[in-house]
């Protein structure tokens, strides 16, 4: 048991924070505790009302929509948390000249503290996605919890592991670079949340998209994705192969059945992804946010070397 017992600084890194290792361990448990007591709820249901409806449905779908968000915002809390209390405050206060005095080198000073959080934060993560995909059986598909959607495509794939790999990395960077715990914080947070928002926003454009059309005269409803797809674009197609974006045919004011009276309307398309989109998206984006991790990894040991040789 010796030889697997904690060591060194990785110990005393464990030690000193270990107060937010067991508040990262009781969020999950009350995570279990209501997404689990409500899916029990709901399955236990009377069984004469409709499907997805009664009390317990509503009350577990609400709490996993809040999840959504609290599982986005995962990835900001673990970097502020490495780049202000973990890295920031001891150079603030300058107690980490103390664990250099113990024999211990600049690098594994470091590479305990990334050890024990990158640890502590894929722990935390795989957890409460567990947790989710508990509550995910259930409540998937409807509305706000589509499988596209920002919350429930990140908890239920592989890039919110990334980018909390990700949030240690930079803020082992920015904690280097700023030394100061409260501006270390908001900095690393708003470069993490850039980069979930840039990405978020090109993620759909990874893949090309499938394209469906349909007849279009007056009181034809719109195109809609087939299956449980992702809607992307849609519009009228005219009779010489050009797009129009919106107008369908339907609704009053259209003389003589025509879709457009200025314009000849041959059909209308709808580009979409497919469910089948999911996983391939999801690899392409955690490649390039491991790749970006792997930067900030080596950037922060070259400043940390630059600074103590």
């Amino acid at each position: 048991m010796s030889t697997l017992a904690l060591k060194g600084p990785t110990w005393v890194t464990v030690r000193q924070y270990r107060r937010t290792l067991w508040l990262a361990a009781a969020a999950v448990g009350v995570s279990l505790a209501v997404i689990g007591g409500l899916r029990i709820w709901d399955a236990s249901a009377d069984a004469d009302l409709p499907d997805r409806w009664g009390r317990g449905y509503d009350l577990l779908r609400g709490a996993m929509q809040q999840l959504s968000q609290g599982m986005i915002a995962l990835p900001l809390l673990v970097g502020a948390f490495v780049a202000g209390p973990l890295i920031a405050r001891e150079f603030e206060s300058g107690t980490y000249r103390l664990s250099l005095t113990q024999s211990v080198t600049p690098a594994a000073w470091l590479r305990a503290k990334l050890l024990t959080a990158t640890a502590a934060a894929l722990a935390t993560t795989l957890a409460l996605t567990a947790v989710y995909l508990i509550g995910w059986q259930r409540v998937s598909g409807s509305y706000g919890l589509h499988w596209a959607e920002r919350g429930p495509y990140e908890a239920t794939g592989t890039v919110l592991t990334s980018y909390v790999l990700l949030a240690v990395a930079v803020g082992a960077l920015v904690g280097q670079l700023v030394r100061r715990t409260l501006v270390a914080m908001a900095a690393t947070g708003g470069a993490v949340g850039l980069v979930l928002l840039v990405l978020g926003s090109l993620r759909w454009n990874f893949l090309p998209v499938r394209t469906i059309t349909g007849t279009a005269y007056q009181n034809v409803h719109a195109l809609q994705p087939p299956g449980s797809g992702l809607p992307v674009d849609q519009g009228l197609v005219t009779a010489d192969g050009r797009r129009l974006p919106g107008y369908f045919c339907h609704g009053s004011g259209v003389p003589d059945g025509a879709c457009r009276p200025d314009e000849a309307i041959s059909a209308q398309y709808l580009d979409y992804h497919p469910f089948a989109h999911f996983w391939p998206t999801q690899l392409i984006e955690t490649g390039i946010v491991l790749t970006l991790t792997a930067l900030a990894t080596l950037l922060a040991f070259r400043v940390l070397r630059s600074r103590h040789p």
